[in-house]
């Protein structure tokens, strides 16, 4: 990064913010850092209310929800532990979705998505967002915005504070961590800001879709319950799996069992068809060096696995997956850089948080997945 970079105006600061943290504009929150005092204020979001937050005078709260559109979604883990923030960044890489970790002012930590900045419906990525939480095992974090909509009974929402308080900085709270790092807040707040990644209304349809989500209607929290033998799967296999399953795999065999099991179960196809299909498969596998071709007793156990329980991932960033990435997968184009084996951070870690997220979640040893692929 040059100077001039590290050097930006205020001007320039007050723009990436906007284009960052952006809400209702005719009304915020605000706390007074002397008093503690927290309130509502009704008047118009001008540049000096954000500058004064900038600055450490008061703290600046955003209503995200503008009519039934959000720019932006937060999931606020209100706990010291860093590891829940880690799983929810590690599932929503597997969608695709790019995620941003601050520090929040006190104890917890605020995982960002940022949204295409002409908005999305709120609906759609709150049900998104839940969904993830769901599959880690925390479906009760709090998720602002808290309406899919506003209406006569919702006025305004809920407000969450802002980013980069100035008073709060140097003590390291209020800030965006290191993507390598969690322990540790990037060097460069407003470099980091300029450059986020957004993510779209039609990749949440497509995982909405795909995981055969039904959208609430109603502003309620959480997802309605679907009705029961009801399938959806207008995309059927994704590209990944459908390579896979026509061209075999030279590696990672087991692991890819597992995948492709997870999604033959999703496309809604019995336990017993799916356990005949990759017998199918594994004929077509080509195992490197002096490895061999997966039993049927190893198909069988993989296939017991995935149907077991309610798995949904993709495995995208998987060792075993990725290879098979297409450009035009609904999930995962490999053009984003993400298609990338990951590690995933495991609870009985230390929790330094400090592995770089390339590297391989598997070794050549082929673990059996279906003991630990929940994420």
């Amino acid at each position: 990064m040059t100077a001039a970079q590290a050097q930006r105006s205020t001007f320039d600061k007050l723009a990436v913010f906007r284009e960052c943290f952006t809400g209702l504009e005719h009304v915020y929150g605000t706390r007074d850092l002397s008093t503690n005092r927290i309130r509502q204020v009704k008047r118009p979001v001008t540049d000096q209310i954000i500058l004064s937050h900038l600055q450490g005078k008061h703290h600046y709260g955003m209503y995200l929800l503008v009519e039934n559109r959000t720019r932006a979604v937060v999931v606020d883990f209100d706990t010291h532990d860093l590891m829940p923030a880690v799983d929810f960044r590690e599932a929503a890489h597997g969608y695709g979705i790019p995620v941003s970790v601050e520090r929040s002012k006190s104890k917890g930590h605020h995982v960002w998505v940022f949204l295409d900045q002409s908005g999305v419906l709120a609906a759609k990525a709150r049900l998104v967002v839940r969904h993830i939480l769901s599959e880690i095992g925390l479906p009760n974090i709090e998720v602002f915005p808290k309406q899919d909509a506003l209406d006569t009974r919702v006025t305004f929402g809920n407000f969450i504070f802002a980013p980069l308080c100035g008073a709060l900085v140097p003590k390291g709270r209020t800030v965006f961590l290191r993507p390598d790092d969690l322990t540790r807040p990037f060097p460069h707040q407003w470099e980091l800001l300029s450059r986020v990644e957004r993510v779209g209304e039609k990749q949440l349809d497509e995982i909405i879709e795909i995981n055969e989500l039904d959208q609430p209607d109603n502003g309620v929290e959480g997802p309605l319950p679907r009705a029961p033998g009801k399938v959806h799967s207008a995309f059927g296999l994704p590209p990944c799996a459908q390579r896979m399953l026509t061209e075999g795999v030279t590696e990672f065999q087991r692991v890819a069992c597992f995948r492709l099991a997870v999604q033959l179960k999703k496309s809604g196809l019995p336990e017993d068809i799916a356990v005949a299909s990759l017998k199918v498969w594994a004929a077509k596998n080509r195992p490197q060096g002096e490895k061999r071709v997966i039993t049927e007793d190893e198909i069988l156990a993989q296939v017991t696995g995935a149907y077991s329980k309610n798995y949904r991932s993709c495995g995208c960033g998987d060792p075993a997956v990725a290879p098979y990435c297409e450009p035009d997968c609904p999930l995962f184009p490999r053009n984003n850089d993400r298609c990338r084996p990951r590690r995933t951070v495991r609870p009985t870690e230390q929790r330094s948080c400090e592995a770089s997220s390339s590297a391989p979640t598997h070794a050549d040893t082929e673990p059996e997945e279906h003991a630990d692929a929940q994420r």
